[in-house]
This record gives structure tokens, sequence and C-alpha cells, in this order.
């Protein structure tokens, strides 16, 4: 028995410091970064301008492998039953911690299924409207919506989609009744919000603000816990009279559940020193994103509570998907 028992602890060692070489010598080979997304969306550019910029520090490529399908489910799966070593990485948005609750079988959860290597980047959306609303901040428009409850539409990319649950949680929060009008993408909801056809909309922040600054839409506020850097005379939603509303818009960075410790806190590391470099943070600024690298820790707690805020925003409000 006690030869057994010393045989086991050596071969746990010998492991461990397997391991250990491994992470050290860590990445031999290319890695491949899953974005589940199609070719130039705001997910693909934020996933390149990443790739490239660890390409630069590991000495080995990271070569980007888009996977759109599914509302983002498609290249989730495939990170999720992919090898655990290190050479696969998935990009992660919102609409991945949403389909946890959307769907009555998911095929992945989030939080269980991945290792959270580090948040890259965090940001708002902004509410919008059409200029011939008569409000002029979220308090205008909270009266608004409620001496017309029912009237008042707001367009989404999709039901489901983060710019969906973003309106339902206001709804919610505000006590008012708007109704959801959802369209196949942010371009042709705004297309419809500055044609008049829709009156608001809880829009991505870069998409939306090329139209705001000429006067075809209006800002009322951004959805984030603090203003942003891309439109600084904003105020937050939770600022102009909305207590406890925060929905953010973030990218991050995961690897399948069980990749080594070593090699995730080895990619913690360069995605850190990443997110410091001048020309990713110039980069990242023009997708109206602000670097927010974090420990793996901190990541995971984050993902957890935006799995717990959109699964309680979508039983409340029953939303099914489409």
């Amino acid at each position: 028995m006690k030869i057994f028992i010393s045989a086991a602890s050596l071969s746990v060692m010998y492991s461990a410091s397997a391991w250990c070489a491994v992470a050290q010598q860590y990445p031999v080979r290319p890695v491949r970064m899953i974005a589940a997304s199609s070719p130039g969306s705001a997910v693909d550019i934020i996933a390149r301008t990443v790739a490239q910029k660890l390409s630069e520090q590991v000495g080995q490529q990271v070569i980007v492998d888009n996977r759109a399908g599914a509302g983002g489910n498609l290249g989730a799966e495939i990170a999720a039953k992919a090898a655990p070593d290190g050479y696969t990485v998935f990009m992660g948005t919102p609409a991945h911690a949403i389909s946890t609750s959307l769907y009555r079988k998911p095929t992945y959860d989030l939080a269980r299924d991945f290792a959270p290597i580090s948040q890259v980047t965090s940001g708002s959306y902004v509410v919008v409207v059409n200029p011939a609303v008569p409000a002029k901040s979220i308090e205008e428009l909270i009266a608004l919506a409620r001496a017309k409850p029912g009237q008042l539409n707001y367009a989404s990319a999709g039901t489901g989609n983060a710019t969906h649950l973003a309106g339902a949680l206001f709804s919610t929060l505000a006590k008012v009744n708007i109704v959801h009008v959802p369209y196949k993408g942010s371009g042709p909801a705004l297309t419809d919000l500055i044609g008049g056809q829709v009156q608001l909309m809880f829009a991505n922040l870069t998409a939306a603000l090329p139209a705001v600054k000429p006067g075809r839409l209006r800002a009322l506020a951004v959805t984030g816990r603090q203003r942003s850097t891309a439109a600084p005379e904003l105020p937050t939603v939770m600022e102009a009279g909305v207590p406890g509303y925060v929905v953010i818009s973030w990218f991050g960075l995961f690897a399948p559940a069980a990749t080594p410790r070593d090699i995730v806190m080895r990619l913690n590391k360069e995605i850190a020193m990443a997110t410091r470099s001048a020309d990713v943070r110039e980069r990242l600024a023009t997708e109206g994103a602000e670097p927010s690298a974090t420990t793996p820790e901190e990541f995971g707690a984050f993902v957890k509570s935006e799995v717990a805020q959109w699964g309680k925003v979508i039983r409340d409000a029953k939303i099914t998907p489409e």
C-alpha cells in the first residue's frame, strides 16, 4: 500500500511538472481564436485586433476562425468541444451569457463549459430616439411612455439580442410599457428608427453615433455603469433616473473548461499586455470599446452575474427565441 501511494504521488508530481513545462513552452504552434460571427462584425474586428497583437507577443500565429450561425451559438459549441490544450480559444459576448437562459435546451453553458481567461473590453449601448419623439432626456422619455402606454415602439437587432433585453430591462425598472419590434440585425433597425417607423432603440454605440452627430437621431443616455469616453456628454441611464439599470457591452476570451491553469494564466498575462498597448487601445476605441483586462476569477464572477441578470430578464418578460 505504501508503495502504491508513493507511485501515485510521483505520478501526480510528474504530471504537474510536465504541465508546467508545457505552459513555459506554450505556444509551440498556431492558436485558433473562434469568433462566432461573420467577417467585418464588431466581434470579428475585436478578435482580429487582439489576435494580431497576441501573435506579435507570443511568436506564434493566432488565427481568427469565423464561425457565424445560430445567433453565435455555433462558434461557442465548437469551442466548448475543442481539445483543452490552449490551442483553441473563444471570443465571447453578452449573446453567449444570454443563450444559457434563452434556449430551453442550450447546447452549452458559458459558466460551466469554459475556463474564463480575461475580459477584453467593456462598453455601453446608447438609448437613441427619432428626433420627432418629444423627449430630450431619460426622465422625459419615461414620462412620455407612461402617458402613452404601449404606443412607443423600440427596435432591436433581433429577439433575444442584447439590444432587445436592454429594452426589456428598461421597461421593468422604469415601470413603462414600450413595445418590442425585432429586426434582422442592427442595420435595418437603425434605418427604420431614422425613418420614424419605430421611436427608440437601445443601440450599439459605435453604430448609432454617426447618425446622432448630424441630428438624424437623438441620444439620451448610455447604458453602462460609467459614462463612455466615446460620448462623455451623455449621462448613464442610472444617472438619469433609473436606479439599478446597467447593461454592458463586453468581449472576453475563454478556453475550453479543462484547459490547464498555467496556460490560462499565460494567456491572461498576454491579454493584459496586449490591451495596454497604444495601437490596440486606439483600434478598440474606434469600436466604442474600452480595454478592461481582468483576472480569470474576476471575469468568471462577471460572467456568472451576466448569466443571472439576463436569466431573470428572460423569465420575467417570458422571452422565447424566434
